[in-house]
């Protein structure tokens, strides 16, 4: 595995998902593998979960962790090519990869999309330069389009808390938000969920549609009571429109996941990948209840990371 930016195959999901629980069970049983090797964690945009569990995974593995905030420690960075740099942009991504390529073994790149440039989101623009310019491995911790972190972190939550039905009923759910919100966690747990070969629901808004490269063999229900129903795991996730990039849509019917909701629900386990918005994406009563698995995966972002990172230095 050179690179981890986003879902290979299943033989390859299980094997991390199974690492991700063998660490989680004994986290330092490679704590000297990563003797020597340094990793820069790059982040263009904001980290709670991704950068700590990062952090905690490298020092498990005994890699030195060193974290470049680029909007307050570092340069503004120029991304295309070719270009006059007579305005606000000091550095260019091809001296700047190129120089952290020299520094690091493994380089980790957070980049949100801008939300403006559909296609130069689509393409993945920001950390595909680093990959091209940095020339050692990269591991991508939110893209402009996935968060395979977070979904590897996510594929180890359901596989703990599976029942007899080894291929449950799994159910993306928009939500609401007060702000346009990007793509990438709920195209990754679309991308991720059909890999790992999980029977998903996607229930939105009509205009919410997510891009097909993702969805493509999920089942999309308009009506979300009617999604919901003997689901076994659902997903809570907001995010903003594709087709009229990047734009909020009114909705006038309530979304907010609540018990009642889920009543013809009986066992089915809630899920968010953090940072929430208590009562406009999820009640307090699921967030706090019996139900939900969100503090299990935010636990779980440690391993996975470790999975990965065990990966790419082996």
């Amino acid at each position: 595995m050179k690179h981890f930016t986003q879902f290979e195959s299943n033989t390859l999901a299980q094997e991390l998902i199974d690492k991700a629980l063998y660490f989680k069970n004994a986290p330092l049983a490679a704590d000297a593998k990563g003797k020597g090797k340094r990793l820069g964690l790059i982040f263009l945009n904001p980290s709670l979960r991704t950068r700590v569990s990062t952090q905690i995974a490298a020092s498990n593995l005994g890699i030195e962790s060193i974290v470049l905030n680029m909007d307050k420690d570092g340069w503004a960075l120029e991304m295309q090519e070719g270009a006059i740099m007579n305005k606000m942009t000091v550095e260019h991504i091809k001296d700047a990869a190129a120089v952290l390529g020299s520094y690091f073994d493994v380089l980790a790149i957070r980049a949100f999309p801008s939300l403006s440039n559909k296609k130069e989101d689509s393409d993945d623009f920001t950390i595909n330069q680093f990959i091209k310019y940095a020339n050692l491995p990269v591991v991508s911790l939110e893209s402009a389009i996935r968060h395979p972190l977070q979904s590897l972190a996510d594929m180890v939550t359901i596989k703990e808390n599976l029942s007899e039905n080894t291929k449950p009923k799994v159910v993306l759910t928009w939500a609401p938000h007060i702000k346009a919100i990007p793509h990438a966690v709920a195209n990754s747990f679309a991308e991720w969920t059909l890999g790992c070969n999980y029977d998903l629901t996607i229930t939105h808004p009509e205009g919410y549609e997510l891009d097909e490269r993702f969805t493509a063999g999920a089942t999309i229900e308009h009506n979300q009571a009617k999604a919901l129903e003997d689901a076994d795991f659902v997903y809570v996730k907001n995010w903003s429109a594709f087709q009229s990039y990047g734009k909020i849509i009114h909705v006038d019917e309530p979304w907010l996941l609540t018990e009642e909701k889920l009543k013809r629900s009986p066992e089915a386990k809630v899920m968010h990948c953090l940072p929430v918005r208590r009562n406009l994406e999820l009640s307090d009563e699921i967030l706090d209840g019996s139900r939900s698995l969100v503090q299990q995966q935010a636990k779980n972002r440690i391993f996975a990371a470790q999975a990965v990172l065990d990966k790419i230095i082996s």
